[in-house]
Formats: C-alpha cells, sequence, structure tokens
C-alpha cells in the first residue's frame, strides 16, 4: 500500500515495501536490485534509483494489472489505481534519477496515454542488465552504442509483425457476415497467443504456404552484418545517447523494410500479393482515404467493415470489458452521425467524461452531449431553464477580477491612487461584480461557460439571477459549442457584444435510465447540448469511491489506443510475440561477434574496434535478459506461470524452437496462429484477436533505453570526473569505481 501527502514514499522505502510484501527481506534497500553481491553504495547510485524506482510498478505490468491503493494520510481515504502515471504521482521522487524517470514517463503519457507500464518496467531491467554488465568491467562506451544499435535492430526485426488494419478489419469480422469462399478449416485453428488470454487471430491462408513469406526471414546471417555495419557506424559518431538512438521515423538503416538497407537477396525474395508481409510503408487501404479513419468510408466500403472497427476496440482493449462497450457505443454514435455523409472516422476530440460516483458501474453509459457535475443550486437553474433556448456566452479563460490573459504586461511606473481613500477594497470588488452582471443581463445571457475559475461571489449572484454558470470547461468542449451556435469565445465579459453570444442551446438534468442519477449527492449531472453538436460524453459510474480514477483512466487508455492504431494505420500483433521476437533476434546477434578487422575499416578506431567486438555478446546477452524478465514478469502477472523460473523455462523451450526452425517469426506466427502457446479459452474475447500499438510500443522501448543510457554517462562523468586523482587519496576512495 502506498502512501501520499503526509508520508510520501522515497524509491527505497516503495521497493523496499513490495520487496517485504513478497516476501523478501533487505535491509539495504538501495541496494535492492543486486541485494545479493558485494556491490559499493556509492556505485552507479542513478541506476540502482530507477530500478528501485521500477520495482512500484511491478505489478502494473500486463493485461492482467494487479491494482494498488493509495492512502491519502491527511483525510484517510484511498485510491485504487492501476496507473503508472498515478503511482509516480504518489512517489518521492526528489533525486535527480528519480525526477528524469517522471519526466520520460509523463512525456509518454502526453504523447500516447499508453505503454508507460512497459516504459517503467523496461527501465527498470535494462538498469540492472547495465549493472550487470558494469560488474563484468564492461566499458561504458561499448555498453551504450551495442544496446542502442541492438534496439534499433530489434525495432526493424518485428515490422514483419505488423498488420495493417484495413487486414485486421476483415479479419475481425463476424464469420456470420463473410462469405463462404473466406471460410477455411485454418481460420478455426488458434484462438489464442503467446501471453494473454484474450489472443485470437485466424489467417485466411495457411503459414506454410509458399505464398506467405516474412520478408526478414531470408537470412539471419546478413542481419547480423548489417547490424555489425551500423554498430560501427555509429561508434564512429559516438557522443551522447541522443545520437545513437535513431528517431522513430528513420529508416535510412532499415533491415526489414523494403525501403531502408535489405540485402538485395531479401528484397528479390520478398513477396509482393502477401497482405501479411508485404512493405508496410507502400500498403494503401484506397484512394478515397484521406484519414485514418477513411477505412469505413467511400462508395466502396463494405458495412462489415464498419462493424469490425467496434471488435478492433474490443482486440485492444486487453480484457477491459466495461470501456469496450462504451467505446463501441461511441463508434455506433460517430458511424450514425457520418453516415448522410458517406465517411466515418473515430474521433477521440469529440470525447469526454463524466465520473458519477453512486451508481453501479452497469449505468454506465455514452450521451449525446456534454455531461458535468454542477451544486445543487445551479441544478435548480438548470432544471428552470429545461426546454428553453438559450442565449449562450463562451470565455476563454479565467471569470474572475484578477485574471489576466497570458501574455498580459501591466504599465511599468504606474501608480494607482483611489479617489477616495475610506472605500475598501470590498467595495470595489462589489464593483465589478454589478458590473460583470449588468453586461449579462443586458444581453440576456442564460448560459456560460468558461474556460477556467469562476469567482464564487459572481456565480452566486448569476444564480440568483438564473444565469447557469459552468467553470473548468475544456478548450474543444468550447470550439464545438462555439461552431454550432455561433458563439465567440471573448477574453474577458467586457470584450463582449451582440456578434459574441451564441443561441440554440439547451440544458437539461441527466437522468440515468432508472432517474437514481438525482441522489448522487453534492453534485448533481447536467446536460448540456446544442443542434448538430458532435460531442460525446461516456458517463462512467461506480459505488465505489476508490475506483473512480481507475475506471477513469482504463477508459482514456482503452480510447487512445484505438486512435493510435488508426493513426498509424497498423498494429503489432500482441501477447508477448512482439517481445518475443525481440528475445529471438536479440540472442541471434549476440551469438555473432564483431570481427575487429572489419571494425577498424568501418570507423578507423582500432581501441574502440576491438573493445566493442570483446563486449558486444555481453552487452546484447544483457540487453536480451530485459526482454526475457518482461515476458517472464507478464507470465506471472496473468498466472500463465507459477514463478518467473517457470515462465523463463518456457520461453527458453521457444526460443530453442525458433532457433531450429530456421525462421523465428514464422514460428512465431504459425504458434501465435496454432494457439498452443498457454491455452486458455475461458476468456470472454477469445473470439476476439489481441493486438498492440506500433508507435506507442516501440517509442516506449526507445524512451526506456535513452533513459537508461543517459543515467549511465551521467553517473560515469560524476565518477570519471577531473578531481580522479583526489579522490584516489582521499579517505572515501573505496566508494567510488574508478574506470
Amino acid at each position: 500500500m502506498l502512501q501520499k501527502e503526509g508520508s510520501r514514499l522515497d524509491a527505497c522505502s516503495a521497493a523496499s515495501e513490495l520487496q517485504s510484501s513478497e516476501g523478501i527481506s533487505n535491509t539495504r534497500c538501495c541496494l535492492l536490485p543486486m541485494a545479493f553481491r558485494d556491490v559499493n553504495a556509492r556505485r552507479h547510485i542513478g541506476l540502482q534509483q530507477l530500478s528501485s524506482l521500477a520495482l512500484a510498478g511491478r505489478t502494473l505490468l500486463g493485461p492482467m494489472k494487479s491494482c494498488k491503493f493509495i492512502v491519502d494520510e491527511s483525510t484517510k481515504q484511498s485510491t485504487l489505481i492501476c496507473s503508472v502515471v498515478r503511482l509516480m504521482e504518489n512517489l518521492d521522487l526528489t533525486s535527480a534519477a528519480g525526477q528524469l524517470l517522471n519526466e520520460t514517463i509523463q512525456a509518454q503519457n502526453k504523447e500516447f496515454k499508453t505503454g508507460m507500464s512497459t516504459l517503467l518496467f523496461l527501465v527498470g531491467a535494462w538498469s540492472n542488465a547495465v549493472l550487470e554488465c558494469l560488474q563484468q568491467n564492461v566499458p561504458i562506451s561499448p555498453i551504450v552504442s551495442v544496446m542502442s544499435e541492438g534496439l534499433n535492430s530489434c525495432c526493424e526485426r518485428v515490422q514483419c509483425l505488423q498488420i495493417s488494419i484495413h487486414d485486421v478489419n476483415k479479419e475481425l469480422c463476424p464469420s456470420s457476415v463473410r462469405p463462404n469462399a473466406f471460410k477455411s478449416k485454418t481460420c478455426q485453428i488458434g484462438r489464442e497467443g503467446l501471453l494473454s488470454p484474450q489472443i485470437s487471430l485466424s489467417f485466411q491462408k495457411d503459414i506454410s504456404t509458399p505464398a506467405v513469406i516474412p520478408i526478414n526471414s531470408c537470412s539471419h546471417q546478413e542481419d547480423d552484418c548489417n547490424f555489425n555495419k551500423r554498430l560501427g557506424s555509429s561508434l564512429a559518431s559516438f557522443g551522447s545517447v541522443a545520437s545513437l538512438v535513431k528517431p522513430v521515423g528513420d529508416k535510412s538503416t532499415s533491415l526489414i523494410s523494403g525501403s531502408g538497407g535489405v540485402a538485395s537477396s531479401c528484397n528479390k525474395q520478398k513477396l509482393t500479393h502477401s497482405r501479411y508481409f508485404s512493405t508496410l510503408g507502400k500498403r494503401h487501404f484506397s484512394s478515397q482515404q484521406g484519414n485514418f479513419g477513411g477505412f469505413l468510408s467511400g462508395p466502396s466500403a463494405d458495412p462489415r467493415e464498419c462493424y469490425g472497427l467496434r471488435h478492433l476496440a474490443m482486440a485492444l482493449s486487453h480484457g477491459n470489458e466495461t470501456s469496450v462497450k462504451l467505446l463501441q457505443s461511441i463508434v455506433a454514435y460517430q458511424e450514425e452521425r457520418a453516415e448522410p455523409s458517406g465517411s466515418s472516422q473515430f474521433n477521440i476530440a469529440e470525447i469526454v467524461t463524466c465520473c458519477l460516483l453512486g451508481l453501479p458501474e452497469s449505468y454506465s453509459c455514452v450521451s449525446p452531449s456534454f455531461v458535468t457535475l454542477v451544486s445543487p443550486e445551479q441544478a435548480t437553474i438548470a432544471k428552470y431553464l429545461e426546454d428553453k433556448p438559450l442565449q449562450i456566452v463562451l470565455m476563454d479563460g479565467d471569470l474572475t477580477e484578477q485574471y489576466r490573459h497570458l501574455g498580459f504586461n501591466r504599465p511599468c511606473n504606474v501608480r494607482t491612487i483611489l479617489e477616495h481613500p475610506r472605500l475598501q477594497e470590498g467595495r470595489a470588488g462589489d464593483l465589478w461584480l454589478s458590473s460583470m452582471l449588468d453586461i449579462l443581463l443586458s444581453f440576456e445571457v442564460n448560459l456560460v461557460l468558461v474556460k477556467g475559475n469562476v469567482c464564487e461571489n459572481l456565480m452566486a449572484r448569476c444564480i440568483a439571477n438564473r444565469i447557469l454558470v459552468i467553470g473548468s470547461v475544456t478548450r474543444d468542449v468550447l470550439c464545438m459549442f462555439g461552431e454550432v451556435t455561433s458563439a465567440q469565445p471573448v477574453t474577458y465579459l467586457t470584450q463582449m457584444n451582440a456578434s459574441c453570444v451564441g443561441s440554440g442551446a439547451q440544458v437539461e438534468l441527466w437522468k440515468a435510465c432508472d432517474g437514481r442519477a438525482m441522489d448522487l449527492g453534492e453534485l448533481v449531472p447536467v446536460g448540456i447540448k446544442a443542434r448538430g453538436i458532435p460531442l460525446l460524453t461516456a458517463v462512467l459510474t461506480t459505488t465505489v469511491a476508490s475506483k473512480m480514477q481507475l475506471i477513469e483512466d482504463q477508459f482514456w487508455t482503452l480510447a487512445y489506443r484505438l486512435h493510435h492504431a488508426l493513426n498509424d494505420e497498423k498494429v503489432f500483433l500482441g501477447g508477448g510475440a512482439v517481445e518475443l521476437l525481440c528475445l529471438s533476434h536479440t540472442q541471434m546477434l549476440a551469438e555473432q561477434p564483431l570481427q575487429p578487422a572489419n571494425a577498424v575499416k568501418e570507423f578507423h578506431n582500432p581501441w574502440l574496434a576491438a573493445s566493442v567486438a570483446e563486449y558486444k555478446s555481453v552487452v546484447l546477452q544483457a540487453l536480451a535478459s530485459g526482454w526475457k524478465q518482461y515476458l517472464s514478469v507478464v507470465m506471472c502477472n496473468t498466472a500463465k506461470a507459477a514463478s518467473e523460473l517457470e515462465a523463463c523455462t518456457s520461453l527458453d523451450h521457444h526460443l530453442k524452437k525458433a532457433a531450429d526452425s530456421g525462421s523465428p517469426s514464422t514460428y512465431i506466427l504459425k504458434e501465435f496462429r496454432r494457439g498452443d502457446l498457454l491455452r486458455d479459452g475461458s476468456s470472454p474475447f477469445a473470439d476476439h484477436g489481441v493486438y498492440d500499438n506500433v508507435t506507442a510500443k516501440t517509442e516506449a522501448w526507445r524512451r526506456a533505453l535513452d533513459l537508461v543510457l543517459l543515467v549511465l554517462q551521467t553517473d560515469a562523468e560524476i565518477i570519471t570526473g577531473p578531481k580522479r586523482n583526489q579522490l584516489l587519496n582521499s579517505p572515501v576512495s573505496s566508494e567510488f569505481m574508478f574506470l
């Protein structure tokens, strides 16, 4: 149980508490990742702190997350979380490494809203891996260069496990609406995947037929050769992590895709008629599609494909059934609204959430209006304004006397002197309140939507004059109301004129199917709508106060998974297939050492080339250990293995069979389709595939390694600084490691 505010946890205490809960005792919590090694406490503290912090989110990995309670000692209230972002908000991150970790997770959350658990876990796993390399006296330069190029090679290798949304949509269409020609025995073979009980993917062609050959399975030795060449090239420009880790969109050194540096023999063997393994960069849905939702549109669009989008949401849900139903309802609303125009898309900007405490979770629904919570006094005004056309005003800022817009500069060297010294500040405030109220009354305004905060005194006066004022409204909502009501947002009420006031909005008290929404307590839900507004509100309900944040986080995670899948126009096969291929590929690279003679020709640095050749295998094995630990923990969290030892044994079994097959990617695809790995047909999602986002997942990998290598290099600069001789002669020299 984690605590916040009154007794916030630091990295060491959090890790120590988690270990004690798992039956592990350790008196030196700062050395948790290497508890049974004789490692100096001052040795690369940054990496040890990253490992300890990452340990706190271990149970949040995988589709079956073990939630945590956050307890506020000041109020004694608890909140249930399963999000890494919420976990970071309640940990003491005062250390430099903790702050860097938090910023990295916040950047991932801001851009993708998914992948934070993977990022946090890999930060810890690869921090331990780097510490193991340092324990074996591996220099920092080979660690940085080899791990960076190893991850780049993995990202290129797993491109064969990407499937376009167009093909996924066809796979997920119900068999009842498919033509009989598409039905075959091979479609019914396997329903489960590698690590997730919800995985099911039915290929229409047998993987063993000559027409389906992964483009990257032609030659593993050639992959090794390309990896070694790129490793030498990167070492020639070795200077920083940023220069070593390739950007997401960079395909200049691609080993897998047809647009990069893949050997010509591989290009010749690539099959252009395979919809699963053709070049992803050149794949298009149709000539009519202008946005990521266009595969549902156009004159040739099949009604079955519209149904497939809702199944895609289920395939990306990873078992979150409640959020799936809400998202499917949203997709249905958006498709129905777009039907007259002949196009359809999933627009996440048109979605907001409203959390209602006091109703059962089965009451969660989607409302085609802006649903928000107001005070009982405001609800009385909303009841009075029901069924009446309203005059609406939109405020792009705070509705307070002291508010000034961004960039406002007060006059310099100006001193304001009141004409009447006895005039109190409260009297001046009353003048402002009266002036603002007079403006609203003069334009006969009934409804005011404010982006920021609202002055309480002005709110009370507006209520007395039957004017409904609602604050904390997002910019997207203001824009949508402005488009349908012709209201123009203003920063200050003094800017108002007749053209700024909109019309056509309506307000009503929101009611559940049995009318219980009015009995929720202090806050009352109201719905605001206008003709033609595309806004949809996902109303999230629960009777358990501590679960509300959890339910909202889960909904937005699924919504953004669908958004990014459509934006990428492709998805990864889920269930651990991607990580298993990364593990197999990294181990295969480690078995082919870099030749010093060839490396010398690449970057003209014999010492550095020899160093890389000597430590390449060790560093790549350390990188592979992170993938293996990731898969084993997911298996344990999903109860597919009783222990990590059992999980590792199962993984080793599949890795050996994949290596013996000659093409690990083909083996993984075949076993994924057959469903022979960790079979579980009891899942309610057994009839649907499981997929992962492409860009969000690979970016989480890159950010995790970037952070680890950044902290590694920072520690190295501190340890091997210019005062090395002074440290050597000082009494505390035993507390440092000198390279």
